[in-house]
């Protein structure tokens, strides 16, 4: 068979390389301006020898274009090595009980100081805490029935400490009644244990604790805190506060908190936003070093813990949130029924050590106080 299309093709033929016009606009290479440079001066040409390259159309003409390759940069960095000395020493105080972050990891040092003796303590603070009592005994609180250690009161201890922790757990930032409702559902729906909070549906559980503060992210804290308790520790609840404070959702408040009832174990004060605003408007707290008031509860803890005597660490924290849900309250505070509002700073005026500070802001509410504070002072 025979192909006439294909016989005025030479069968040597060198194939032709074509060069689009982009090319043409690249730089030009070593190669390419050697050549021009002959082109223009012989006289290089015989400086610097090289193969004869033949003046033959016959051969196709090829231009090589090289594409230089862009030198890496190489940083370098230095690594210091810390001591595990100088990394204990640099590790953070627990963070603060109501702008702790889900869902991160917690290192915290343990800085429970059991020496009271360090600090002054503030002047008549006996007799402070004393009439606070007695305004305390005239009129119930919520905490004083729905507190979080009234979770579960009637179970055994292994299942009232893990109510304790879900109950701490559901606590921030709801108010008392509202956690005390959805631990009593979960309780009427037998969903406060470990193992049955581990089967049961997330959506379930967020349907039963609702409307308690960020309930979805809480049901999903409990789905994680139920399945940590059941592979680590048999159901039950970590013993030690380190332990309690790797738990997902679990801050500092809580986890003394459930030292104290679950474990009888004493490790610090419990001090919520109630403890953390009244010890500031009594002018019982400062921070290190200064007399400016404590910017968040944890601070508030510390500097209490400094002076006030161990055996009051765990009653006080009722006895505080009682006060703060009553009389002291954080808008309107009912200074007229107060018995200790001559050793209060609730207009901004703190009598503490024979000074005065500026430690809150001034507001029209707080004007009649004001004026009893200085009748009293008169």
């Amino acid at each position: 068979m025979s192909f006439p299309l294909f016989k005025n093709i030479p069968a040597f033929d060198l194939p032709q390389i074509i060069i689009s016009s982009s090319f043409s606009k690249m730089a030009s290479t070593r190669l390419s301006s050697f050549k021009r440079e002959i082109s223009e001066n012989p006289s290089v040409e015989q400086k610097n020898p090289g193969p004869e390259i033949p003046n033959d159309d016959s051969f196709p003409k090829v231009r090589v274009f090289v594409r230089k390759k862009r030198a890496k940069k190489c940083i370098q960095t230095t690594v210091k090595e810390v001591k595990p000395e100088i990394l204990d020493q640099k590790l953070s105080s627990l963070p603060e009980i109501e702008d702790f972050t889900y869902g991160k990891d917690k290192i915290h040092s343990r800085s429970i100081k059991s020496e009271t003796s360090e600090a002054q303590s503030p002047a008549n603070w006996e007799k402070v805490l004393e009439g606070i009592r007695e305004m305390r005994s005239t009129e119930n609180a919520p905490v004083d029935s729905m507190g979080c250690e009234k979770a579960g009161s009637s179970l055994p201890p292994k299942e009232r400490r893990f109510a304790v922790l879900v109950s701490s757990l559901l606590s921030s930032q709801t108010k008392d009644h509202v956690t005390h409702g959805a631990i009593q559902r979960l309780l009427q729906n037998d969903l406060l244990t470990a193992e049955a909070i581990d089967k049961a549906d997330e959506g379930a559980i967020k349907d039963l604790i609702y409307p308690v503060g960020f309930y979805s992210r809480k049901a999903s804290n409990m789905k994680k805190l139920a399945k940590i308790c059941l592979s680590k520790y048999d159901g039950d609840i970590p013993s030690t506060l380190e332990d309690l404070l790797l738990l997902p959702g679990i801050g500092p408040k809580m986890a003394h908190l459930v030292m104290n009832v679950g474990w009888n174990n004493v490790q610090g004060i419990c001090v919520d936003t109630h403890v953390h605003r009244i010890c500031n408007r009594l002018g019982w707290v400062s921070r290190p070093g200064s007399k400016q008031r404590t910017s968040n509860p944890e601070e508030t803890r510390e500097s209490l813990q400094l002076w006030l005597p161990k055996e009051e660490w765990v009653p006080i924290n009722p006895l505080l949130v009682g006060f703060g849900q009553t009389i002291c309250t954080p808008l309107r505070p009912r200074c007229g029924i107060c018995t200790v509002r001559e050793s209060s700073s609730l207009l901004g005026l703190l009598f503490f050590e024979g000074k005065i500070s500026f430690t809150c802001f001034l507001t029209w509410k707080h004007v009649k106080c004001l004026m009893n504070v200085y009748m009293a002072f008169d």
